[in-house]
């Protein structure tokens, strides 16, 4: 559709759209105070993943920064534009995107609307009003494939994800570059949904993974993962590795760890400078280094992840972060990468 009537569409449709925030800015604000605004992308809130991160980020800011929060949820993708309108003609000072599936949208947005700003999370838009927030997936997947290689019993664990595209197969990379460092002959099996938010081709792959062998699936699929959780919890002797989120309270136990990918920090630097009337900057990139991306706590699981293999867990994420360990992140650095000696 040509940009113009797509402009036109997008103007038709702004409607008050109250009843599907998730928070309404109050009508009268005190003068000043800086308004953000939040767009979901199709999986919502409630994913208990990468929206659930995202917002967690928004509350903070809300709480210790002081500003306004709106969010407004994507039923599907033909929502994205409609509610980044919405957020630019309410001149919103802050408008967030949540999803590389967004990218689009943002710069025909951004574009028309160049007063206003606009943040991405997990995309780079090139335009002077966008910051691109972008994290170092593949350096926490190391982590956890490194986890997973020094606890399965079977030598075989698994990557499921939800659309193969490169960012997912920066987990997917990193997890295996993980996996090999510690056992280059573990076996990985690698599926992806070719969804976010499908929850029963979730569990029923998960299931299938497992059936061929593996006993530690690593799922990077948004709310479409929740269909593993729910596959691990009948089986026994396995588990599933979570993300975004720290997913381990969904299945006390059963969750190795999850690799929380900090949205919430992405989100909350960016409130931060909106907050203070200052430039965001274009681009954003978050990894271990910077608190971004790393694994969750083992609270449930601390009977499996021994201070042995903890203490391996932090030699490498020392390694990674002063360069001497380079995980790769796509497949072809992965045909290439070799065990560093520690």
């Amino acid at each position: 559709m040509a940009r113009r009537s797509r402009a036109a569409l997008v103007a038709l449709a702004l409607v008050p759209l109250c009843g599907m925030l998730v928070a309404c800015a109050p009508k009268q604000l005190a003068a000043g105070t800086v308004r953000i605004g939040m767009v979901t992308d199709t999986g919502g809130l409630g994913d208990r993943s990468f929206n659930d991160s995202a917002y967690a980020g928004l509350v903070r800011a809300k709480e210790r920064l002081g500003v306004a929060t709106t969010v407004l949820q994507s039923r599907s993708a033909a929502d994205y534009q409609i509610n980044m309108t919405v957020l630019a003609n309410k001149e919103y000072d802050e408008i967030f995107a949540i999803g590389f599936l967004m990218a689009k949208d943002v710069a025909e947005v951004a574009e028309r609307y160049a007063k206003r700003h606009f943040s991405i999370i997990d995309a780079v838009v090139d335009e002077p009003n966008v910051t691109s927030v972008t994290f170092k997936e593949e350096e926490g997947s190391f982590l956890a494939g490194a986890l997973a290689a020094m606890t399965t019993k079977t030598k075989t664990i698994a990557f499921l994800g939800g659309i193969d595209i490169p960012l997912l197969r920066k987990f997917e990379v990193g997890y295996t570059a993980g996996a090999h460092q510690i056992d280059p002959s573990v076996k990985v099996l690698v599926k992806y949904v070719g969804s976010f938010d499908d929850v029963a081709s979730g569990k029923e792959i998960a299931g299938v993974q497992f059936d061929q062998g593996a006993d530690i699936i690593y799922v990077a699929a948004g709310k479409a993962g929740l269909g593993a959780i729910d596959q691990v919890k009948r089986r026994n002797d396995a588990y599933v590795i979570g993300v975004d989120s720290d997913q381990d309270a969904l299945a006390p136990g059963k969750i190795l760890t999850s690799m929380i990918k900090r949205v919430d920090i992405g989100v909350f630097r960016v409130s931060e400078a909106a907050a203070a009337h200052k430039p965001r900057g274009t681009h954003l990139t978050l990894g271990l280094k910077d608190g971004g991306v790393g694994l969750s706590d083992f609270k449930y699981t601390k009977n499996v992840v021994t201070p042995a293999k903890i203490a391996v867990l932090d030699k490498l994420k020392a390694a990674i972060i002063s360069g001497k360990i380079v995980s790769p992140f796509t497949r072809e650095g992965l045909a290439s990468f070799k065990r560093v000696p520690l």
